[in-house]
């Protein structure tokens, strides 16, 4: 049986079609992906992330264990509130997971780790905790007590701020000059809520994490304020406009961080900091290149399908019907030199289509953000 998130009233009495996702019931769409989608590209939606698991990580040597564990490096969290996106990885160089880490103090951190591999990623930490004075507390129904269980709300869109504050009129002074990949603890009455200018849409707006017992009364009241309900249909077509790997598509434990275009989160300045991954990624060298691709013959890319380059072949890894752009677009790793403008063909059930490479994102901020003109044909 499906886990439920804390939300999940809510969910039935949207009329939410529900589909199982990770092991949790989980809203697919609202009765129409296309529109929600435009609601946050436009205006304002929300979605239920409760899946995902917050673990907080604390203790005299917090910050040590974070920086042998992610190849990203927590000491650029200079001060409490900063927010760092991250890979962690295997002694080989590819990839766990994908998370966001939050410095909420100096000696207390936050982890957002995906719904997939919430539980490998719990094992991991606490596999490599043994000789670190840290705390590792999962923070979701699933692994936490009751009362210690948090649920998590995205709003997203060039009027998500606007909506929130409509909704929580006294959180304004609170986050009103929260900086993007930042976020600040707001005191509730008894409760705290950690609010972040973090998403996953490509749009500005609000991540929460709030009392799971909280949750329901804050989804009406967004409700209230105008902020569309919106499932995984539209999250993922957002996420794929704004050009953002999804976990076990994009990249997985085969994929190390330069084959998938996250290269820029493996830091390597200190040379004196070892990371778990470090001597691999030192010695394993880009193999492919990480783009976009457009579809410029009626059809459908798809992931796995397989595309044909002057140079070689690559596969797609995430690909769909883009409502933004109103055509298909895709994730693709192709043979290294494949250059932005540059014309390929897709394997589409036996059809050779023709596409063009782009350099992601295709949409941020409401705005496009490719060249949509044609190559010459290939």
């Amino acid at each position: 049986m499906s886990k439920l998130t804390p939300l999940h009233s809510c969910h039935r009495a949207a009329a939410a079609r529900l589909v199982d996702f990770a092991g949790w019931s989980m809203p697919l769409h609202y009765g129409s992906q296309i529109e929600e989608h435009h609601a946050v590209r436009r205006d304002a939606g929300m979605f239920d992330v409760s899946h995902m698991l917050p673990v907080d990580v604390g203790g005299p040597e917090a910050r040590a264990f974070l920086r042998h564990v992610l190849a990203n490096d927590v000491a650029r969290l200079t001060e409490p509130g900063r927010a760092l996106y991250c890979c962690l990885l295997h002694a080989e160089g590819g990839i766990l997971d994908d998370l966001i880490v939050y410095r909420l103090a100096d000696e207390r951190y936050r982890l957002v780790v995906n719904a997939a591999t919430a539980e490998k990623d719990l094992a991991w930490l606490r596999a490599q905790a043994g000789g670190h004075a840290v705390t590792i507390r999962p923070r979701r129904a699933a692994e936490a007590r009751a009362d210690d269980s948090l649920a998590m709300l995205a709003v997203q869109g060039p009027q998500a701020r606007e909506r929130f504050w409509m909704a929580f009129p006294a959180a304004h002074a609170a986050t009103v000059a929260l900086k993007a990949f930042s976020a600040c603890e707001w005191a509730v009455g008894h409760s705290v809520w950690l609010i972040a200018r973090t998403g996953y849409t490509g749009e500005d707006g609000f991540e929460i994490m709030l009392p799971a017992a909280e949750a329901p009364e804050a989804w009406k009241r967004l409700l209230a304020a105008g902020v569309r309900p919106c499932g995984l249909g539209a999250r993922d077509t957002l996420r794929l406009e704004a050009g953002m790997n999804l976990y076990g598509q994009d990249m997985d434990e085969s994929v190390s961080p330069w084959d998938c275009g996250l290269g820029w989160t493996v830091d390597l300045r200190d040379g004196n900091r070892y990371f778990i991954g470090r001597e691999a990624l030192l010695a394993r060298r880009q193999t492919r290149e990480f783009v976009g691709l457009v579809l410029l013959e009626p059809g459908v890319l798809r992931a796995q399908q397989k595309v044909m380059t002057p140079l070689g072949e690559g596969v797609i890894t995430s690909g769909g019907f883009s409502p933004t752009l109103g055509r298909s677009i895709a994730l693709a790793r192709l043979p290294l030199a494949v250059e932005p403008g540059s014309s390929v063909r897709v394997d589409i059930r036996g059809r050779l289509l023709v596409a063009r490479v782009v350099k992601p994102p295709f949409v941020r901020h409401g705005q496009v953000r490719i060249d949509m003109a044609a190559p010459d044909r290939c």
